[in-house]
């Protein structure tokens, strides 16, 4: 699988910057305006409708219409797993119906002090078989701009 990654120093304790990523409202503010993100619904690990933290377990259902160019595309996420020891602190998620063949987030933190270090993974592939798998290292061209936006925004938001 191809892989994309993108580190980020934010001036805010690790604990106000793991607060902010534990909730969906976290990802709305993160996610650029030109992706057009719509989320539908969020279903907590026991079926409880809009929890208030992204717990291991969690769905979320989304679509999203980058740039506003062809249809919608769903996007539901799970949140396979979810950790915090004080120094450091990971949730990943994954794709389980969406426009790609496969997709995992890992979202990492480690505090530095009185800031953080924000470090997103994506383990991914396009669809299409042999044809996605060789073009997806390719996919850099869109993560790029969407992933330097949400780094971004973090900053803004919390220091």
């Amino acid at each position: 699988m191809a892989t994309y990654s993108r580190l980020t120093r934010v001036a805010a304790p690790l604990s106000e910057v793991w607060e902010f990523h534990s909730k969906i409202t976290g990802l709305e503010a993160l996610t650029p305006d030109w992706m057009n993100l719509q989320v539908e619904s969020v279903m907590g690990p026991h079926g409880d409708p809009d929890p208030e933290i992204l717990e291991t377990g969690a769905e979320i259902q989304m679509s999203m219409q980058p740039l506003g160019i062809g249809p919608r595309q769903s996007w539901t996420s799970v949140i396979l797993d979810r950790e915090f020891d004080g120094d450091t602190a990971t949730f990943r998620d994954e794709m389980r119906g969406g426009p790609f063949a496969n997709w995992v987030h890992t979202h990492r933190f480690v505090a530095d002090g009185e800031e953080t270090i924000v470090d997103d993974s994506v383990e991914y592939e396009l669809p299409g078989g042999s044809v996605g798998r060789t073009a997806s290292p390719l996919a850099v061209v869109g993560f790029e701009p969407m992933f330097r936006a949400r780094h971004r925004t973090t900053k803004q938001l919390l220091e």
